[in-house]
Order: structure tokens, then C-alpha cells, then sequence
């Protein structure tokens, strides 16, 4: 049986509440959960500074009796004089005799003068609620009615806590808590007073620590009822700048700032009886935004899907107005989220449940006045004050996202590795709206520093990430691509490279420690296969050097580089997947099962070497002229460097050739970039399929025909939407999962299909069951057919 020491209630308040703010949040969400028909008002009285107090306190306790005329006229001094009759709480302190007297009555007029004041006018606490639920740490009332609400399909729940500790957070405020509390039916007002410094005593046990409610005066009048809380011996140095600094910041975020103001609770806060104004978001800062984005994630029959549309009024170069809208369906959205590595389940994306977001973005170079607003500085300033995208439960706010110190969705790390169009939190203005009900999973951590870690959270923040730094990116480089005419810049794949080749390496060596010496030539194989991967990037790299003012030329040779990463995951993957396999045997006398995976390895070695010899021959500047060659023949080469690959997911290559070899004349590395990139998107496309559907057969059928000479690409992997026909060939639209998410693949295809003279499209035949495009369309020109 567990016992509970005195201390843990400290932990769980004063030391779990990591900060005032919130804590003031956790007392505000209990006044409106007790249906407070005026709102909440948080009224500091402050008659003597803490850091004031301390440091008087300080110099008494080092001083004699001949300076306490001295001490008492600086503290008199130090005094607000705005703080009415608090200041009588120090008079004791004014008339000591001695320094030992003016210490106590210092401490003591401390606790008194200064406090907070939270007050509602709810439904009150009964004298039996005080103790049944209050004085009930962890109280599951509301966590059933929330539940049960939750259970029932209401779309609202009764109440935003349920944890039943949000009443501990008073202590972070101060060490003093009087409660007076009273319902409608009751005659007195309850009244409890609380000691936070009890419950430090490290040999206590909860138990031993006891508060009871007593009978308080005569209500305000015979149906009031409402709840009154006041924090005293205050933890931290209040002032009112600090008070105003709160106001304008974060108290102005506690609830959702885009809602109408008249539909949010009132919250009044006052300094010494005068009130400290909350600022309202100005709607004329959001008209001004540059670019925008707003979407909807819906569950709609048992179904995910996201919608996103974004509009770009001002990139900082003249152009229309452009506006852009996509909608991702399950198979796209699983294919983002949860993709062929399955590290979030496919259920996640429905559990997650659905959300609303919205987001202004802005270019700080080229602010300018507003009318209603100020200058150009003001206009800045007050973007900087609204930055971040703030998330909000049932319209009130979920820390610590959106903080200036919080990069919840990695905007910031994203944009230190990007050029052009910096997507920094600090340059957005934004919400994103969930609800207890709808998002059951979205949870926040006891300490209210954010959500719980699980699926439904990665996959939440994935989803808005996706939205933010791939979507509304990709859609402002596709805006300068056709406005502009700025080149595409294709990145850096080369720290991808070497991090995949560096662990290949790794894995070899280990690899050659658990192999028998008899077996040691596979891992020779491997080795060998390594050099000439290394040699390969080597000799890329350096082409790439030469083509560098080239923009035509450094396309192919991204596309190389695509093509180098793919084979350096082939193979990273099969080095470490032997050496998990090899390491899984160590120890046991197996002989004919490690032959059995050296085997396998030998075999995806042979392929990969094979994929390397058709990868160098686009590494090599001779090698990008124009020559003779059969398409088949070449389909023929392709096939046998895939032969691992399509063994290992079961995938069926049919190859339909025609009766005679059709021979062209055309730079054969850019054909084997277009067939290698469809290739790549045919087999992740499958994977996700098959993930869906275990019993269908991974099929590609590739049509070679001849006049004009033409080959026809098809799979019967998960296909792409209608809507997104237009988007796939454009530079960085991807729907593959982070990993392996380039977004360059069909857009260096295409590029070079037209180089070449001809065309490669999505056909308009859709799959009967999924209704989904899967056919491209590869048409080569026909004066490149060679006699």
C-alpha cells in the first residue's frame, strides 16, 4: 500500500506549476468551470514590493536599535502609496521598539499587505464541498463528467479541468491561501485558510497536515454565491509595470485572441483598485499579412482528411494574388505520417480527431503603415507582440506553444537549413483550435508544459508542420518559379550521403566481426561495393562542380544525386539489416542459417553493385551525349540492379516489349533518371497499398511501344488524387514521409522528358477501386527513333 508523504503536495503545486502565468491560467479555468456569470477578476493589492521588503528585512537583521528610526523611515518611504488601507498592515512595523519587534511585524505586515485576489461568481463551494472535493487532492468528479460527456458524443464538455490539482497552483502565487466560498442556498459565507509551509516538513505524512473549513460573516446578500481566493505572502516581486507587461502579453493569450472579444470570458485585472487594461488583437494587423493559410483537419466517416488553402498577396515582388488549395486524403495522409517505416500507426490519423488552424505570415522588410495601427515601427512591433502560432482547448490556450522561447512545429530549425523564404515562427501570426471532446488523445502533461507524448501528438504536429514547411513553402516557390523565373535551388544531399555512407561503413566492419572466415568473401563483396559507392559520389560530386552556372545541366545532376541517396539507403539498409540479423544468431551454432542471410546479402550486393555500374554511367560528363540504345535492353539492365529490392517486397515486374527493338538516340542517363524516379515512387506507393491491403499482388507493368516510341508506367500502389495531378511535377510537392521527403524526384522526370524533346504526363485512367491516377506516360520524340 502506497503512502503519501506531506511534501508530494508541494511538488504537485508550487514545484510542478513551472510558472505564474500558468498559474493564474489553472485558477482562471476553475472560476469559469464553476459557470462564473461575470468572469473572473484578479486583483493585486501591493503595498510593499517583495525585492523592497527583502532587502529592508536584510539590513534590519544585520542592524542595531540606534538605526531603527532609520529602517522605519525608509520603509515608510518604500510603501505604494496607491495601496489604500494595506499600508496599515506595516503600522505595527512603524511603531516597534526594537529590531527584533520591527523584523516580526515586517514578516507579518508582508503576509497581510500583500495579496492576489482571484474572485468569481460562480456556484460556490458548500462547507461539505470544501471538504469533499477542495480539501480532495485528485478529486474524480469532473473527471467523470467529462468522460461521460466525451462517451455520450457531446461535442462540448462540462468542464476544461479535470485533474482535480489546478487548485494547488495558488501556492506558485504565494504561501498564504484564505478560501471564502458560499452557494446560493447557504446562510454565511466558508471560509478556509491554508498554510503552504506545512506541508514542507519532510517527515509528514499527508495525513498528519489538517485544514478544516469553518462558518465565515453573512453573504454580500441571500443569493449571492461565488468564490473568492486570496493569495498572500506572495513568492515573487510584483509591480505594476510587470502586472502591465502580463497584461499585454500573456494574459491577452490566455483565451483565443482570434474569437470575437464579446464571445470570450471576461477577465479584469487591477493594480491597487485601478485597472490594468488586457489587449485585444487589432483584425486590421491580419488584413495586412503578406500570405496566409487556413485549413481544417476532419474525420469524416471514420476517415482522415486535411484541407489547406493558402494565399500569397505580397512575397516582396510584384505578382497577383495567388491562392492555392489542397486536400489530402487517407492514402495520402498516411503515406506523409506513417509511411512505409510505420512510426505512426495509420489508426493515429483518425484517433487524433479533428482541428481547425489558421496563420498570417510577414515579410518584416517590406512593412509599411496601417492606418488604425501607426508607422511602420508600430506596425512591427505590434506583429512581434501577436507572433507565433498559438494552440488553444475549447478556446482557451495550451502552453507553452507559441511562447517566444517555443518552436513547437521546428520552424526555426527548418529555416537555418533552407535559402530564399525564411518560415520563422516569429514571422506568423496564428491559432490552432482543438477540443476536449474532439481530441480526446491531445492531453496536456501534469506540468502544463505541453501535450503528452503519443501518436495522436506526433501525428498533430506533423500534420501542422507538413501544412507550414512544405506546403505553404513549396507554394511560395512555385509563386516565384512562374513570377519570378528564379532558379529551382535543388539543396545539399550531400551530408545525407555521407551520413548513409558512414553507416554502411560502420556496419560492415561489425558485420565482418561476427562472420565465420570461410564466409569472409561475402563481406568482401560488401566492401567492394562500398569503394565503388564512394568512388561514385566522388566522381558525381565533382560533376556537379562543373555544371554549376549550367541550371539545366545541374537538374540531371541533382537527379543523380537522388538517385546516389536512394542506392546509399539501399545500401545502409542492407549492411544494417544483415548486421541485426547476424547479431540475433551470435552466439548460437546455426551454420546453415548465416550462410542463409549471407546468402541474401551476396544477392542484394550483386544488385546494388549492378545499380551503381547504370547510376555511373550519368556521373561522367562523356557520358551525357546522345548514343544509340534499345529501350528494352535498357529496361533490361534496370530490372536486374532491382532485382533484391523487388524480392524483398514481392513486387512482380511485367515488362511488355514490343516485337522488334525499339532503338533511339538520345542521352541515356536522363532516360534512366525518369525510369529510376519512377521506379522509386512506384515501390513506396506499393508498400503503402500493402499495408492496407496484404493480399494484393505488388504489380509494375511497364508498355514499351514504338511509335512514336512511348513507355507506359503503371503500378497498382496507392495512386494519386485527381486534384493533385498539376502538383506532383512541381519542385518540392511531396506526400512521402519525412525521411524520405525530397519533393524533386518528378520534377527533374519531367524537366528532363522535355530536354529530351518529349513529354511524360499522368494518364487519365484511374484505378477502378481506389479512383486514383497510377499511370504515367513517358512519350519520347519521334526523330529520336534510330535506324
Amino acid at each position: 500500500m502506497f503512502k503519501i508523504s506531506a511534501r508530494t503536495v508541494l511538488e504537485l503545486g508550487a514545484e510542478l506549476i513551472s510558472s505564474d502565468i500558468i498559474a493564474f491560467y489553472e485558477l482562471i479555468k476553475n472560476a469559469i468551470d464553476a459557470r462564473s456569470r461575470k468572469g473572473v477578476e484578479l486583483a493585486f493589492g501591493i503595498a510593499l514590493r517583495r525585492n523592497s521588503y527583502l532587502k529592508i528585512r536584510a539590513r534590519a537583521i544585520q542592524a542595531t536599535n540606534a538605526v531603527l528610526s532609520e529602517l522605519q523611515t525608509d520603509l515608510e518611504n518604500l510603501l505604494d502609496p496607491t495601496s489604500g488601507n494595506a499600508r496599515a498592515a506595516f503600522d505595527r512595523a512603524l511603531a516597534s521598539q526594537s529590531i527584533e519587534d520591527f523584523i516580526a511585524n515586517l514578516d507579518d505586515g508582508y503576509a497581510r499587505a500583500n495579496t492576489i485576489i482571484v474572485a468569481d461568481t460562480g456556484d460556490g463551494m458548500s462547507m461539505g464541498d470544501l471538504t469533499r472535493y477542495y480539501l480532495t487532492i485528485g478529486t474524480p468528479s469532473r473527471k467523470h463528467k467529462v468522460d461521460s460527456s466525451i462517451a455520450s458524443g457531446h461535442t462540448i464538455t462540462p468542464y476544461l479541468g479535470e485533474k482535480g490539482i489546478g487548485r494547488l497552483s495558488a501556492m506558485r502565487l504565494g504561501e498564504r491561501l484564505r478560501v471564502e466560498t458560499a452557494k446560493s442556498g447557504d446562510r454565511t459565507i466558508n471560509v478556509l485558510d491554508i498554510d503552504w509551509r506545512a506541508f514542507a516538513d519532510l517527515d509528514a505524512m499527508i495525513e498528519d497536515v489538517k485544514f478544516e473549513p469553518e462558518p465565515g460573516g453573512p453573504k454580500p446578500d441571500t443569493e449571492w454565491s461565488g468564490t473568492r481566493l486570496t493569495i498572500g505572502d506572495l513568492r515573487e516581486d510584483w509591480t505594476e509595470a510587470r502586472l502591465e507587461r502580463l497584461a499585454k502579453y500573456d494574459f491577452a493569450r490566455l483565451t483565443d485572441p482570434f474569437l470575437d472579444p464579446k464571445k470570450r470570458p471576461r477577465i479584469v485585472l487591477s493594480w491597487n483598485g485601478t485597472r490594468i487594461p488586457i489587449d485585444f488583437m487589432d483584425k486590421t494587423l491580419l488584413d495586412a499579412a503578406h500570405a496566409s493559410f487556413t485549413g481544417r483537419y476532419e474525420i469524416k466517416d471514420g476517415r482522415p482528411e486535411l484541407f489547406v488553402r493558402m494565399d500569397a498577396t505580397n512575397l516582396g515582388y510584384t505578382h497577383p494574388r495567388e491562392s492555392d488549395v489542397v486536400t489530402l486524403t487517407e492514402p495520402d495522409l498516411e503515406g506523409l505520417l506513417s509511411g512505409t517505416s510505420g512510426e505512426i500507426p495509420s489508426s493515429a490519423l483518425v484517433s487524433v480527431g479533428p482541428f481547425n488552424f489558421e496563420g498570417y505570415w510577414y515579410n518584416r522588410r517590406h512593412f509599411t503603415a496601417i492606418d488604425g495601427i501607426g508607422n511602420r515601427n508600430e506596425v512591427r512591433d505590434l506583429q512581434k507582440n501577436w507572433s507565433g502560432i498559438l494552440l488553444f482547448r475549447d478556446g482557451f490556450r495550451v502552453f507553452p506553444y507559441g511562447d517566444e522561447e517555443d518552436d513547437w512545429l521546428g520552424l526555426d530549425r527548418r529555416a537555418l537549413g533552407r535559402t530564399g523564404y525564411i518560415l520563422n515562427k516569429n514571422q506568423f501570426v496564428g491559432h490552432v483550435q482543438i477540443t476536449r471532446a474532439g481530441n480526446p488523445h491531445l492531453l496536456d502533461q501534469t506540468n502544463r508544459e505541453g501535450l503528452r507524448v503519443n501518436p495522436e501528438q506526433t501525428a498533430f504536429v506533423q500534420i501542422l508542420g507538413h501544412v507550414v514547411k512544405d506546403l505553404l513553402w513549396g507554394f511560395f516557390k512555385d509563386v516565384d518559379r512562374r513570377h519570378k523565373r528564379t532558379p529551382i535551388e535543388l539543396g545539399d544531399m550531400k551530408s545525407q550521403i555521407e551520413q548513409l555512407k558512414s553507416r554502411a561503413s560502420g556496419a560492415i566492419a561489425r558485420v565482418r566481426r561476427l562472420v565465420p572466415k570461410e564466409e569472409q568473401e561475402v563481406v568482401d563483396d560488401l566492401q567492394h561495393a562500398l569503394v565503388e559507392f564512394q568512388d561514385l559520389t566522388a566522381r558525381a560530386q565533382k560533376r556537379i562542380e562543373e555544371v554549376e552556372a549550367d541550371g539545366k545541366q545541374m537538374i540531371q545532376m541533382a537527379g543523380v544525386g537522388l538517385m546516389v541517396e536512394v542506392v546509399a539507403h539501399e545500401l545502409a539498409r542492407a549492411t544494417e539489416g544483415a548486421l541485426q540479423a547476424l547479431e540475433a544468431l551470435k552466439g548460437r551454432d546455426l551454420p546453415s542459417e548465416i550462410r542463409a542471410r549471407l546468402e541474401t546479402l551476396r544477392s542484394e550486393m550483386k544488385s546494388v553493385s549492378k545499380r551503381l555500374r547504370v547510376l555511373d554511367q550519368l556521373s561522367v560528363s562523356g557520358r551525357q551525349r546522345s548514343e544509340v540504345f534499345d529501350l528494352a535492353e535498357l529496361f533490361d539492365d534496370i530490372q536486374e540492379g532491382h532485382v533484391a529490392q523487388f524480392k524483398r517486397h514481392n513486387v512482380v515486374l511485367k515488362i511488355k516489349k514490343p516485337k522488334s527493338p525499339v532503338r533511339v538516340r538520345l542521352v541515356k542517363g536522363m532516360v534512366i533518371q525518369i525510369i529510376e524516379n519512377l521506379l522509386s515512387n512506384s515501390l513506396y506507393w506499393i508498400q503503402m497499398r500493402q499495408n492496407r491491403e496484404p493480399r494484393i499482388v505488388p504489380t509494375i507493368t511497364v508498355t514499351i511501344e514504338s511509335d512514336p516510341p512511348t513507355i507506359t508506367f503503371e503500378d497498382n500502389g496507392s495512386g494519386i488524387a485527381h486534384d493533385h495531378i498539376d502538383k506532383i511535377f512541381r519542385p518540392f510537392w511531396s506526400l512521402k514521409e519525412k525521411s524520405k521527403r525530397r519533393g524533386l524526384g518528378l520534377y527533374i522526370a519531367k524537366e528532363n522528358a522535355e530536354h529530351l524533346g518529349g513529354t511524360l504526363v499522368i494518364s487519365n485512367k484511374q484505378d477502378p477501386q481506389t479512383q486514383r491516377h497510377s499511370e504515367f506516360v513517358l512519350e519520347l520524340p519521334e526523330s529520336a527513333l534510330a535506324q
